[in-house]
């Protein structure tokens, strides 16, 4: 069996630094300064006094306000998330899309956005020739104008 100061049972027989410290009276905390209980304050304490420094240099702008104050808001109102026409066509499942990209349908696709959790489709990327149904609450105009000139329609929905 290994010795009990050897390094194979170092970390389990090693003494807690409290059982290390008996006989130094200070226990590590100095004679002068003392160890005593909040010195500083408790949690953020000081902020605009004693640790403004610390507060200034690592959380810049953490006091004080910024920006108007609207007392009613109404966030459901501004809710509209978006969808680019790049993004289009993988709205549809998979079998669907081979489906309209074979030619195999006499119809045209519809996709409505709003069932995807979507209200307004916005032009970034370029649509295939292929005519198709958009539905949604809003269209930017870039948007608009690529679905036409693909031979689509836009329609809005409530």
């Amino acid at each position: 069996m290994a010795a009990r100061g050897s390094a194979r049972n170092s970390r389990l027989n090693k003494k807690p630094k409290k059982t290390k410290l008996r006989g130094n009276v200070s226990h590590g905390h100095g004679r002068v300064g003392k160890h005593r209980k909040h010195p500083g304050g408790r949690g953020n304490a000081g902020g605009l006094h004693h640790h403004r420094t610390l507060f200034d240099k690592y959380h810049p702008g953490y006091f004080g306000k910024v920006g108007q104050r609207e007392f009613h808001k109404l966030k459901n109102r501004r809710w509209c998330p978006t969808v680019n026409l790049d993004r289009l066509w993988s709205l549809l499942t998979q079998r669907t899309q081979d489906k309209y990209s074979t030619g195999e349908a006499a119809v045209t696709p519809v996709i409505n956005v709003v069932r995807s959790g979507y209200f307004k489709v916005l032009g970034k990327g370029v649509l295939p020739k292929q005519p198709l149904i958009v539905k949604a609450k809003f269209f930017s105009r870039t948007a608009e104008e690529k679905i036409k000139a693909a031979g689509g329609a836009c329609v809005l929905v409530a």
